[in-house]
């Protein structure tokens, strides 16, 4: 498919934006960004991901990543986006609390097949420390903009609140 924001070089440095299909506003449950947070440091571990910065919001997630020299960045995130599909809609299914059950399953799965993700990652390539700067600033400050704390470091599902935003230096590769 013809996306305007590609990436290119597989071990560039990337601000990506994953969305989940229709916005659906998935991650309001911990239990669901609980998988996402497992998976990526699963693919920190085995898999060659560097995380610089992340942000996991209500239906979608940014990460400043790159990845060893030996791994594709592309590879990891079909995989990473492939698991996390399957995980949670699991984690859905058997979730008997889960209120909106039906409705999540309905849309997640409208002809039996999973259809979590959209398919773009809106890579946008970081060639610059003020560009990477720009985009953690963003990551950081998108749960206040949102309304959801008051302070970066309040939102749990964030680098910023892993790592403080005290000065403290991010960095390479971390677990989330």
């Amino acid at each position: 498919m013809g996306y305007a924001y590609k990436i290119r070089d597989q071990q560039g440095l990337y601000f990506l934006t994953c969305t989940i299909t229709q916005w659906i506003d998935v991650f309001t449950r911990r239990c669901y960004a609980d998988i996402v947070v497992d998976s990526l440091n699963y693919c920190i571990l085995h898999k060659g991901l560097r995380v610089y910065g992340w942000v996991i919001m209500s239906n979608h997630i940014h990460l400043i990543v790159s990845c060893e020299e030996e791994a594709k960045l592309s590879d990891i995130l079909r995989d990473f986006k492939k698991f996390t599909s399957k995980q949670i809609v699991v984690a859905i299914e058997a979730n008997n609390k889960e209120s909106r059950k039906n409705w999540l399953l309905w849309l997640l799965k409208p002809k039996g097949e999973i259809t979590f993700w959209q398919p773009d990652n809106h890579a946008e390539t970081i060639l610059s420390e003020a560009f990477f700067n720009e985009k953690l600033n963003y990551i950081h400050n998108n749960p206040v903009k949102s309304g959801f704390v008051d302070q970066p470091d309040a939102y749990p599902y964030s680098s910023a609140y892993r790592l403080g935003t005290n000065g403290a230096k991010i960095r390479l590769s971390y677990i989330i």
